[in-house]
């Protein structure tokens, strides 16, 4: 059984379609890419997989279950976990506080015993906290964990939101263009963040990326999309040398 399987997922916006007819199957472990041009409907697609709209048709399905009618808090705890084009961090919290907030709904206390400040609310805060702490360890961000998330400088930010996704425990990470902005060595760096980060806590990822360097790199299968329809998909070699795709989209100019 596949891990999510989206089928014939369609979308769209005051008469404007912007996904349609929208197939996507991911094992576990996988790393696909979600590429096309601006517009194309990929990250409509990331708010239809976690929550964010619901389809107009189609189905979505996580390890066999609907996702349907579920709200996104409800994804979250299932197993999916995400980032945004445009960060979303609690910018006045600490980067510590901003891993720790993902921790919450998944710690056993109750509000009376934080109210009443029990032993066992004092416990599972220590362990928030050492785990919040590791996770920050692994995007080598543990040096900056009383810094104000605002004042982190924007590669570090981008790998905050990583932190507090994986502080949910997902299976299932959606990276929506995590090397968005960044020079050729900044992404050369978050590449090999991801392909670590799948490795050591057994991800299956989805990542959205205008970065082809990335894409060709630490993808294993790619998926294109232009005007809301997937037009292509297959390995980074099948996608480089597609004439539809190179139309659209790469130019000719991949690496």
């Amino acid at each position: 059984m596949s891990l999510l399987a989206v089928e014939g997922v369609s979308r769209s916006f005051g008469g404007i379609r912007a996904v349609t007819g929208f197939d996507l199957t991911l094992g576990e472990g996988e790393l696909v890419a979600l590429i096309g041009p601006n517009g194309a409907g990929k990250t409509t697609v990331f708010n239809l997989i976690s929550g964010v709209y619901p389809p107009d048709a189609g189905t979505i399905r996580f390890r066999g279950e609907s996702l349907a009618g579920l709200p996104p808090h409800r994804i979250v705890d299932g197993g999916i976990a995400r980032t945004f084009q445009n960060i979303r961090l609690f910018r006045d919290l600490t980067v510590l506080d901003n891993v720790r907030a993902a921790h919450f709904g998944r710690t056993p206390t109750s509000i009376w015993s934080a109210l009443l400040r029990t032993p066992g609310c004092r416990r599972d805060e220590r362990e928030v906290v050492d785990s919040s702490r590791r996770y920050l360890a692994a995007l080598g961000l543990d040096g900056d964990a009383e810094t104000v998330a605002r004042n982190l400088p924007y590669g570090r930010q981008r790998r905050l939101e990583i932190a507090r996704a994986l502080a949910t425990r997902p299976s299932l990470l959606l990276l929506d263009e995590p090397a968005a902005g960044m020079n050729p060595a900044e992404v050369e760096e978050m590449m090999g963040l991801i392909l670590r980060l799948r490795r050591e806590f057994a991800l299956t990822v989805l990542l959205i990326e205008h970065q082809m360097k990335m894409v060709m790199g630490a993808a294993e299968r790619i998926v294109v999309l232009e005007f809301g329809e997937t037009i292509a998909e297959g390995t980074p070699e099948e996608i480089r040398t597609n004439p539809k795709v190179v139309a659209a989209y790469l130019g000719g100019d991949v690496p």
